[in-house]
Formats: structure tokens, C-alpha cells, sequence
């Protein structure tokens, strides 16, 4: 079989983005893109957002393919909310280290050695591991999810050691936290983030909770990054330090208009410019894009048992949030 030849803009063949929007009408497709995604494919998506709020307009939606451009655990969402559908990833590779800082083998072991303990687990995590748990949260709910379990319940919180000590210190609750982390978020520098401060002493630092708690502490704004984009677009025309994978920026941009962005260097000595990146969401490329569409591949599939599971985590978060907002 001859090999697909991409279109690429180097090799104007074929022009990704027609080719794309093409493929889109004829699939019934949806494409998806997380903040984090390089801009062009933020630009070629139907819906640009957080994973959760992606996979649940994904699901509303009567498109028959959903296409996920973001990482595996997010596509894993999207199939466990709308079974039924096609999903696609551009790129199977695309993973994530706070998912693999947490094996599911491992991660079922700390479950039986603390029975007494509830399993709140954050969503950055594999759909194995999210049918071990019993509610999953985000960043955005994970507070007021915690607020509503009785203070005498133990916590198990995994697998983000920095945002569960940054919740421990907002409710006041003490939990077991599993010793993960993201790549990107754990090596901002703190000395290059003190300089571009002391350059900019009129700018916001605002960062994602993901962050190690030295750098949440010189920050002025903490949240989500929905929360995150709120506070820019509430702001416009200032200056802002970014303390999250700067794919966001290009939404920031547009929400805020006239405002700066600076994004924080990966290492102490401001060398590794692309140290912030997260290389796991930047393996996704428009042509890689085209070619999941063209082939109806990389497809995500779930053990069904596991879904159900998973699901029931999902649901549980997704009750305990309403509850909140009503």
C-alpha cells in the first residue's frame, strides 16, 4: 500500500486545513482542542477548551467522530462519556506525566493499604485509575468537591502532590497525596519568574495550581486554566506573567486585547526557552491531524467494565459540582 503522502506547508500537495474542514463535513466530525494545543489547531477546532468541558460539549453534540487534540487521558474522557462515537487522537503517544506517575497496579495498592480512606483523584489521570477512584475532580471543582465531604472522612488525593497540598492549605483538610507531578509546572524557574518581576513590577503572576508551592506563593491570581483566561479577559490591556504551558497564551491574546504576556523559562539560567512547552501536547500537528481523519486512526477503545467504572467516578464529580451550582 503506498504510504499517505501529508500535506504539510512545506509541501503544498494538499492544503491541510481545506483537506481537514473537508474531512470534517463528510465524517460528521467534531474537532477538539485543549488550550494547550499548538494555535493553528486551536484555530482549525470547533471548541477550544479544559478536557472535561471539551468532552461534555463533545457529547452534546450529533457529531458521529470526535476528534481529540490533546492528550490520551482527555480522548479517554471523551470515550467514556459518548461510547458511542468514534474518537480519535492525532497522535497515541501523546501522554502525560501526571498519568504515568500513576500506574493503575500501583495506584489500586495504595487504595487497599488505606480501605478507610475516599479516592478523590484528579483528572489527569488514566481511565483505569479513574475506575479505581471514587470521585474525580479538576482543578477548577476540586475545592468545592472537597468541601463537601465530611471533615471525619479521610482523603486519598492523587496523583498531583502540588495541587493537593494547594487544596490542603484552601480547606483546611489534611489528605494523603500521592507523589506525582507535571513536567511542565514542576520546572518554571523560580529565579527567572523573580526577574521577569523585577523587569515588570507592574505585571500579574498568574499561575495554575499545578505549580510547586514556592512559585504559588509569588503568585497574584491561582485557578484553573478557565480561570486563568477568566482573569486575563477581565483585565485587558495589562501585563501578566504566565505560570502554565504557554499554549494558553494564544487565547489569552485574544480574550485580552492590548494586553502582554511573558511566559517563565524552564530553567534557572532563562537558556531553554521551550522548556515550558508540554511535549506531549505539542506531538499533535495539523498534519498528524489530517492523517487520524483520512485513516479513522488512532481510535481510543475502552474495556467496557473499565468505562462503566470510570464513568461512575465521572458522574459522581459531575453531581457534587451541580450541587454547587444550583
Amino acid at each position: 500500500m503506498d504510504q499517505l503522502e501529508l500535506p504539510s506547508k512545506t509541501n503544498p500537495v494538499l492544503d491541510p486545513e481545506t483537506e481537514i474542514s473537508r474531512l470534517r463535513k463528510e465524517m460528521n466530525a467534531v474537532i477538539l482542542a485543549h488550550y494547550y494545543q499548538e494555535g493553528d489547531i486551536q484555530d482549525i477546532a470547533d471548541f477550544v477548551g479544559d478536557s472535561l468541558d471539551l468532552s461534555r460539549r463533545a457529547a452534546a453534540t450529533d457529531a458521529d467522530v470526535i476528534v481529540f487534540c490533546g492528550v490520551k487521558f482527555m480522548a479517554e474522557v471523551a470515550k467514556i462519556l459518548s461510547p458511542q462515537k468514534l474518537v480519535l487522537l492525532p497522535d497515541l503517544n501523546a501522554g502525560c506525566s501526571l498519568e504515568s506517575s500513576c500506574p493503575p497496579a500501583a495506584f489500586k495498592k495504595f487504595r487497599e493499604s488505606h480501605p478507610d480512606h475516599i479516592a478523590l483523584t484528579y483528572i489527569n489521570c488514566s481511565a483505569e485509575v479513574k475506575a479505581l477512584s471514587d470521585i474525580i475532580v479538576t482543578s477548577a471543582n476540586a475545592e468545592a468537591i472537597i468541601r463537601q465531604i465530611p471533615e471525619n472522612q479521610p482523603i486519598l488525593f492523587s496523583p498531583d502532590k502540588y495541587l493537593g497540598k494547594y487544596l490542603e492549605k484552601k480547606t483546611g483538610r489534611k489528605m494523603l497525596l500521592w507523589d506525582g507531578t507535571c513536567m511542565v509546572h514542576e520546572q518554571f524557574s523560580e529565579r527567572e519568574l523573580i526577574r521577569l518581576k523585577t523587569n515588570n513590577p507592574d505585571a500579574f503572576i498568574i499561575a495554575h495550581p499545578e505549580c510547586p508551592e514556592n512559585l504559588l506563593a509569588r503568585a497574584d491570581h491561582i485557578g484553573s486554566t478557565s480561570v486563568l483566561l477568566k482573569f486575563t479577559a477581565d483585565n485587558p490591556g495589562r501585563k501578566f506573567i504566565v505560570l502554565t504551558e504557554p499554549g494558553i497564551i494564544h487565547q489569552m491574546k485574544r480574550l485580552s486585547p492590548g494586553s502582554i504576556f511573558l511566559d517563565v523559562p524552564g530553567t534557572s539560567d532563562g537558556a531553554c526557552a521551550t522548556c515550558n512547552n508540554c511535549p506531549y501536547m505539542k506531538l499533535n500537528t495539523l498534519e498528524k491531524l489530517y492523517s487520524c481523519m483520512v485513516n479513522k486512526g488512532p481510535a481510543i477503545e475502552l474495556d467496557e467494565g473499565i468505562r462503566l467504572r470510570a464513568k461512575k467516578s465521572l458522574d459522581r464529580m459531575l453531581e457534587m459540582s451541580a450541587a454547587v451550582n444550583k
